[in-house]
């Protein structure tokens, strides 16, 4: 393939794959604890570590993964501590970040802010074989935690109380989980871009949970749809010369709006199944209720004696004289 030819094309189907993969992983756990915002809000704070990573000449994505994993400890502190003004807070702490980034850019020598587009949306062209190395091994712990802790995960993500009462540590757990999005979205970040990486890890997700109620096949079909997606978008990048982060969420909601259409007849058809699987009622069930309720409308309908048959004659003396 023509596509393969190139060092870069390689390197950016290879950060493709290990996004589809990551992002998926990581929201599967997000939608079940309400979270969706989550990775869209590690995002913005993820561009500070991008500025900074200029301004110190270091790997922007080792720094944004340093600074995301940061942020999202100092959310859920906030979630923890903060239970009046908590979301000032996290706003404070969204568009900071975002401001941070733009003005630590700016500082460095030779920065400026368009060297922050292919960041915020993501490039093919810029996908060095450092980066690919980082995003190797922060893909390699992202899907150690999400597939080796999935049933610890899972029960703190359904119910932090039930989770609490056996026995899990359920603060280490949600921690961790918010350490894992930060991850995630600095892996995400030179393929899909900081401000559209959320869609990757909740709409491949909410796609899945059109066809399964099952978290284990939610989680398969969701990675795969997060798979097919982000090559998909990559290679229609290629050939189109279009943003691939935007084509990759487009073809996120493709998918999602697909699998909605699909989801309905397949519902109806498992409830058709369902219905004549399902054993009809016993005669002997229902057959002496429905005698006792015909019985009472027999008798509801049945006109009551007359009262003044029914009145007992007073008595008489034996000898027929009213008394003196």
């Amino acid at each position: 393939m023509e596509i393969l030819d190139y060092a870069f094309m390689q390197r950016a189907l290879l950060a493709a794959v290990l996004v589809g993969i990551t992002a998926p992983a990581v929201g599967v756990y997000l939608v079940q604890r309400r979270q969706a915002l989550m990775g869209d809000g590690i995002g913005h704070v993820a561009m500070t570590g991008v500025g900074l990573g200029f301004l110190l000449s270091w790997s922007p994505v080792w720094m944004a993964a340093v600074v995301s994993v940061v942020g999202a400890v100092f959310m859920e502190l906030v979630r923890w501590y903060a239970r009046t003004r908590g979301d000032i807070a996290l706003a404070m702490l969204f568009y900071g970040g975002m401001a941070g980034g733009v003005m630590f850019i700016n500082l460095a020598p030779g920065g400026s802010t368009s060297n922050l587009s292919s960041f915020l949306f993501g490039s093919l062209s810029t996908v060095s074989p450092s980066d690919v190395t980082a995003i190797c091994v922060l893909a390699a712990f992202v899907v150690l935690v999400t597939v080796g802790l999935r049933r610890q995960l899972f029960a703190v993500s359904q119910d932090e109380e039930f989770a609490r009462v056996t026995g899990l540590p359920v603060r280490f757990l949600n921690l961790l989980t918010a350490v894992t999005a930060a991850v995630t979205v600095s892996v995400a970040m030179r393929v899909v871009g900081l401000l559209l990486v959320s869609a990757l890890m909740v709409v491949p997700v909410a796609a899945a949970q059109q066809l399964t109620r099952s978290f284990a096949a939610t989680f398969a079909i969701a990675v795969a749809i997060g798979v097919s997606v982000a090559v998909g978008g990559t290679v229609t990048s290629y050939y189109q010369d279009v943003p691939p982060g935007a084509t990759i969420v487009l073809l996120t909601i493709g998918a999602f709006i697909l699998l909605t259409a699909l989801a309905a007849p397949l519902a109806r058809r498992r409830a058709r199944a369902l219905a004549a699987a399902r054993p009809g009622p016993n005669p002997a069930e229902w057959a002496a209720p429905l005698a006792r309720r015909r019985a009472r409308a027999l008798a509801a309908a049945r006109p009551g004696p007359n009262p003044a048959e029914c009145s007992i004659p007073a008595s008489r003396p034996a000898d027929g004289k009213v008394g003196a």
